[in-house]
């Protein structure tokens, strides 16, 4: 017991030290590398003397540290300094805390929650910096995502929906429409999406050929097929230079895939990963080569759009739910060969419905899992491939869609390849 107490009481003045330190190094004034650590002792001793005296010790401690902060801005009310701000004073509050909660919960918490207080307070000038890269425009679509995700996800209705009983079928392999799965594969895509967005904020302007594309398809390989052959039709931009952004984009499109499929069904993922790591380096290699004989070339990155509208995500939800039917239909009344024609109708748009759905189809059908899921993926993959050709040839040109039609031609022999062999 007394050897425990003993290491709270010493990890209590290490965390102690470690913001004190920072605070020091910062100038704050008020509190340093001594009084940070006697507050995190405070609040462990006041925490172990509650075990014996009552929890009021807690609270009554905290009020102490709170009139010791409160003196200390004393000289700078009397002399009506400007307050120097408040980071310090909650810092010491929240030490406090920290010792405290080092003798009454899991020492890990306290531990983490001490770091974290150290390195928010050392990183105040790039945090500051984030805040003002931003623009309204990109804290809309944050405050979008926290909509979707915080406020509406929470109250939608956890079970299955579907036309089985009007059908009158005995089963309900139909109902597959359930409004909080659903959703929950909204809040998905649409947070890769707004990170991939985040991220192009503060490096899209000045992207290189390949960040350009990796941030492309990070927020969506079609808007990004679709902006770079507009501006190779206008002549902002090299079609060599857009070939190789829409074919890195389709590369970082398989990562998204696999994060979908690790998310839903991780069990799944072992016998989606291969032909679909497979697919990637395909897609990628073609790009890699002709981007080691451009990478000096102009690199302008198209503004990309706030990927979080609400508008977007219930298209998304739409074209999902439509998807999950129609699997489930396929499955029910056509057989194999309507799930595949499914597929490709589904990847003819985007890759994120069909693999959402399918990994959700793996969870309840061994079949899915075993053989047929990752076929459907791939099939869905190469007409992908052919949609963004379509889009290029119609956007850009005929001289881009040569090129991608070239460029996509190694990784659609290889998926036919992969769907004949295996």
């Amino acid at each position: 017991m007394e050897s425990s107490i003993f290491q709270q009481l010493g990890i209590s003045v290490l965390l102690g030290l470690l913001v004190g330190l920072q605070r020091e190094h910062a100038a704050s004034g008020i509190a340093g590398m001594r009084t940070f650590p006697l507050i995190t002792v405070l609040g462990t001793l006041s925490a172990l003397l509650a075990y014996s005296l009552g929890a009021w010790v807690v609270p009554a401690a905290m009020l102490g540290v709170v009139a010791v902060i409160m003196a200390g801005h004393l000289p700078q009310l009397r002399q009506a300094e400007p307050h120097t701000g408040t980071t310090t004073d909650v810092a010491m509050l929240v030490m406090f805390a920290v010792g405290a909660y080092l003798a009454v919960g899991p020492m890990v918490v306290a531990v983490a929650v001490g770091g974290g207080v150290a390195v928010l307070l050392q990183f105040k000038g790039e945090l500051h910096g984030i805040a003002k890269k931003l623009g309204d425009e990109d804290l809309r679509a944050i405050m979008q995502f926290v909509l979707i995700s915080c406020i509406i996800l929470p109250v939608l209705s956890d079970q299955n929906f579907g036309p089985s009983k009007f059908l009158g079928l005995a089963k309900h392999e139909l109902d597959v429409f359930n409004p909080f799965e659903t959703w929950l594969m909204v809040v998905l895509i649409v947070g890769m999406s707004l990170g991939g967005y985040i991220v192009y904020k503060f490096f899209g302007g000045n992207a290189g050929i390949l960040l350009g594309g990796v941030l492309g398809g990070a927020i969506s390989s079609t808007a990004t097929t679709v902006s770079y052959s507009q501006q190779a039709k206008d002549n902002f931009i090299d079609r060599r230079v857009a070939a190789i952004v829409i074919m890195v984009a389709s590369t970082v499109s398989y990562v998204r895939v696999l994060i979908a499929v690790l998310v839903v069904s991780p069990d799944f993922l072992p016998k989606v990963s291969s032909p679909v790591g497979i697919l990637m380096g395909l897609t990628f290699l073609p790009a890699a080569i002709i981007w080691l004989c451009n990478r000096k070339h102009p690199k302008p990155m198209p503004e990309q759009k706030n990927p979080t509208q609400m508008k977007s995500a219930l298209v998304f939800g739409a074209m999902y739910v439509g998807v999950l039917f129609a699997l489930a239909a396929a499955k029910q009344f056509i057989g194999g060969g309507g799930l595949y024609m499914v597929a490709g109708l589904s990847g003819l748009t985007e890759m994120d419905a069909i693999t959402l759905s399918t990994a959700r189809m793996s969870l309840t059908d061994q079949t899915i899992m075993a053989t047929v899921g990752w076929r459907l993926i791939v099939v869905a993959a190469m007409a992908n491939m052919v949609s963004k050709s379509m889009l290029a040839g119609l956007l850009g040109g005929r001289d881009l869609l040569k090129q991608i039609l070239i460029l996509f031609a190694i990784p659609l022999a290889g998926g036919a390849a992969i769907l004949i062999l295996q």
